[in-house]
């Protein structure tokens, strides 16, 4: 599929919501990266998943602590891509583009690869959210079933029960498979990626040659097999589980839209920060642990109005968003609770779990 183009921007709205946040960082006399709360949350998180390696891996502790650390090292595996990783890629975890490097770099020693997610996420998810066939992240087929607009197979009428189980390999299935996908097509779907340099091919083999070592060679010379295949089963599970939600309350949801470009013209009826407020949710925002622990992710619809600006800013700014969607009769999309978005996303599922009425002609 053809990437679509947005109308032009028909209103001054988007200009004035730059406009605004332009001058609140002016007013607070701040910068929009990252600052040094980000950098003790960094150090905290990489000083756990620190721990918790070395104790799992040379402390052999009993069944039951190796358990419950491997669970806490899955989430803060998904807290540092929410908090370190994901400021770093977008740019906005510093001031400086080395430090932003270096944090985005974290993506590689945790599995993955930042190369790659940078097409996916910062290019194609960021500029043509929730677009079937375009935007990578709506892609979960044949498993699920996440918009209107995709097949519907016979199992899919169970989704919202089994989805779960499917969002638990999300991790694994991307440092194992979907990463060597792109690598070898230099595709994400129908979009190349950004040509790689010797550097790129070298970071991207260098460090999944790192990654299975210690997560797999290493836990497996001095543990055994089998531990570590029930421990690296239910790190990965975890992580995947999280990340999978967090993502998924961003964007499907009941309130959120699918909108597709017209066929005459490949266009979204819609200009493209407009299309953002549409397709975007917001949760938690209230919840302090939920937001120090997602990075900001919560706050979905200022991530998407401004990624490069840090998540650390988001709370006040959302105040600014959300006051000029109310004056400009814009919908702004908001689950107050972490559990009422897992329930708007598992309603979702369900109405897509029934299988389409064709209308006769």
């Amino acid at each position: 599929m053809a990437t679509p183009k947005f109308i032009a921007p028909s209103t001054s709205f988007y200009s004035e919501l730059k406009n605004r946040t332009n001058a609140y960082f002016a007013e607070k006399g701040s910068h929009p990266s990252g600052n040094y709360k980000l950098y003790i949350k960094a150090g905290v998180l990489f000083a756990s998943m620190v721990f918790l390696y070395t104790h799992l891996v040379f402390f052999t502790p009993p069944v039951w602590l190796a358990l419950v650390e491997c669970v806490l090292m899955g989430g803060v595996t998904a807290a540092i891509g929410f908090n370190v990783m994901h400021d770093g890629g977008h740019g906005s975890f510093s001031r400086k583009k080395w430090v932003n490097e270096l944090a985005g770099l974290s993506l590689n020693m945790l599995g993955a690869n930042i190369h790659m997610w940078t097409t996916k996420h910062n290019i194609i998810h960021h500029t043509y959210t929730n677009i079937d066939g375009v935007d990578d992240d709506l892609d979960a087929r044949p498993f699920l079933r996440l918009c209107e607009n995709q097949e519907h197979l016979r199992f899919h009428k169970y989704q919202h029960f089994y989805f779960w189980g499917a969002y638990a390999m999300l991790y694994l299935y991307w440092i194992f498979f979907t990463d060597y996908v792109k690598y070898f097509t230099q595709k994400v779907g129908d979009i190349p990626i950004k040509k790689m340099s010797r550097n790129d091919h070298l970071s991207f083999w260098g460090f999944k040659v790192v990654h299975f070592l210690l997560f797999v060679v290493v836990p497996i010379y001095t543990l055994g097999f089998l531990p570590w295949l029930v421990g690296f089963l239910v790190y990965g599970m975890f992580t995947g589980l999280v990340l999978s939600i967090v993502f998924q309350l961003a964007h499907t949801v009941e309130h959120a839209h699918f909108p597709m470009p017209t066929e005459a013209t490949n266009r979204i009826e819609d200009e493209w920060a407009l299309h953002q407020l549409k397709t975007t949710a917001n949760f938690a925002t209230k919840n302090k642990v939920v937001s120090w622990l997602t990075g900001g992710l919560n706050f979905q619809i200022e991530h998407h109005l401004f990624p490069r600006i840090s998540h650390v800013h988001y709370p006040a700014i959302s105040k600014i968003i959300k006051e000029a969607c109310a004056e400009f009769g814009v919908a702004y999309h908001e689950y107050p609770k972490t559990r009422t978005a897992i329930l708007s996303h598992i309603a979702h599922l369900r109405q897509l779990a029934v299988q389409p009425v064709l209308v006769q002609q």
